[in-house]
C-alpha cells in the first residue's frame, strides 16, 4: 500500500495533472486532502488502473476525501503560456479550490511553481508513493477523460473517444485529413512526421 503522508502533523494536499503530453483538451489537474487514516491497498498510479477501477475509486475518494478539488486549463492558455506553466496554473487552481488550506503541498513531479503561502515537496513518481497524490491523479485523469468524450460528440473525426487527445495515428490521420482544431494545441507538433497517400 502508498503512503498515508509525508509529515507526521501537516495537513497534507495531494496534486496531480493529467493531459500535459496530449495534442489536444485542456490539461487537467487535482488537489486532494485525504484522512491521515485512509487506507487503501488498490489506490495507486491512474495508468495502471482500469477504467472500472479508476471510477470506483473515484466514488471512494470524493466520499473519503477532507477537501478535493478538479481544474483544467484549456488549449488556448496551454498555447499562450506554455504546457508547464498551464500544469501549473491548473494545480494552482485546484489548491485555490480546496474547501480548507492545506499546510503542505505534495506534488507529483519534479518541478512546480510555489503556491503563494503553502510550502510544497515535489515527489518523482509520487503518484505510485503517496496515496493524496495517487487520489489527485485519479481524479484528473477521470475528469479529464469524461470532458474528452464530451469533446468527441462534437468532433468526431479525432477518436478522441479511444485516444483522449494523445498523440497516436488516428488523431493525427484526422489532424491531416481534416486539419486541426480549437481545441488543438497549436504550439505543440500535431502530426509530427506521419505522412498520408490519399
Amino acid at each position: 500500500m502508498l503512503k498515508s503522508y509525508y509529515t507526521e502533523d501537516m495537513t497534507e494536499a495531494g496534486c496531480d495533472e493529467a493531459g500535459r503530453g496530449c495534442l489536444a483538451g485542456p490539461v487537467f489537474a487535482a488537489a486532494v486532502i485525504l484522512p491521515r487514516d485512509f487506507r487503501n491497498e488498490e489506490l495507486r498510479d491512474s495508468k495502471k488502473l482500469t477504467v472500472k477501477q479508476r471510477l470506483e475509486l473515484r466514488t471512494l475518494i470524493q466520499s473519503s476525501a477532507l477537501a478535493w478539488s478538479v481544474s483544467r486549463v484549456e488549449a488556448e492558455i496551454i498555447d499562450r503560456i506554455n504546457i508547464l506553466n498551464a500544469s501549473f496554473l491548473a494545480m494552482h487552481q485546484a489548491v485555490r479550490g480546496l474547501g480548507m488550506p492545506p499546510q503542505l503541498l505534495l506534488i507529483d513531479g519534479n518541478r512546480f511553481e510555489p503556491f503563494p503561502g503553502i510550502p510544497h515537496i515535489c515527489v518523482i513518481r509520487g503518484d505510485d508513493q503517496y496515496l493524496s497524490i495517487a487520489a489527485a491523479s485519479v481524479l484528473a485523469k477521470t475528469y479529464r477523460d469524461e470532458y474528452m468524450l464530451s469533446l468527441h460528440e462534437l468532433f468526431p473525426q479525432y477518436h478522441w473517444n479511444r485516444n483522449k487527445g494523445y498523440s497516436c495515428k488516428l488523431h493525427r490521420e484526422g489532424i491531416m485529413k481534416y486539419g486541426s482544431c480549437v481545441h488543438h494545441r497549436q504550439s505543440f507538433n500535431l502530426v509530427g512526421q506521419l505522412k498520408l497517400e490519399f
